[in-house]
């Protein structure tokens, strides 16, 4: 019978999270990530089967908590036109109010991981999928509603609107210049009116 764990996973998760988002993937050793989460290294493995275990998990919980929460609040509250725009909005006072120059955990791990390992590359790509899914649901009831023109391509501005939320959070970490990543976004929000 096996035994039960000795610590919250969650709580443990955020830890992890933390310690990823501090230091990178490759960066954070086991000693290191033992220690943030409070557990032992046998109690590591045997909950989660390894340092990248952790991270898939890590960044599952990120994507829950931040892209995917504002996503579902934003498609609740907010008509379609208007959600892309709060999106984006919070994309930039999220990136300002970051004094610590973090970035955003997914977008950091793509540019750090994905290129180098395809399997955490695909389910990098996959919740950046999410986010241009995302876009295009948006436009496209946005379209129906009238209050976005017809003429554009759905999928294509979802996916200029990707490339834009990805600049932002990339150019922040060195420029975190509101009027910079405002003009960043506003060529782009413009196509939709």
């Amino acid at each position: 019978m096996a035994r039960p764990r000795e610590f919250d996973e969650a709580t443990a998760l955020e830890a992890a999270m933390a310690c990823f988002w501090r230091r990178g993937y490759e960066a954070t050793s086991i000693r290191e990530l033992t220690a943030s989460m409070g557990i032992s290294g046998p109690s590591l493995y045997n909950a989660f089967g390894g340092k990248r275990a952790v991270f898939t998990a890590a960044l599952e919980r990120y994507f829950d908590q931040s892209p995917r929460a504002r996503i579902k609040r934003l498609e609740t509250l907010r008509a379609p036109k208007d959600a892309i725009r709060q999106f984006i909005e919070e994309i930039i006072q999220r990136s300002l109010s970051d004094p610590e120059r973090r970035g955003c955990l997914l977008i950091n791990s793509a540019l750090e991981i994905a290129p180098h390992d395809r399997e955490l590359g695909v389910v990098i790509g996959g919740y950046l999928a999410e986010i241009e899914a995302f876009f295009r649901r948006s436009i496209k009831a946005a379209q129906k509603q009238g209050s976005v023109r017809t003429d554009l391509v759905a999928k294509d501005v979802a996916r200029l609107l990707l490339g834009v939320v990805l600049g932002i959070r990339v150019l922040a970490r060195a420029r975190p210049e509101q009027a910079l990543l405002e003009g960043v976004a506003r060529p782009a929000l413009a196509l939709l009116d």
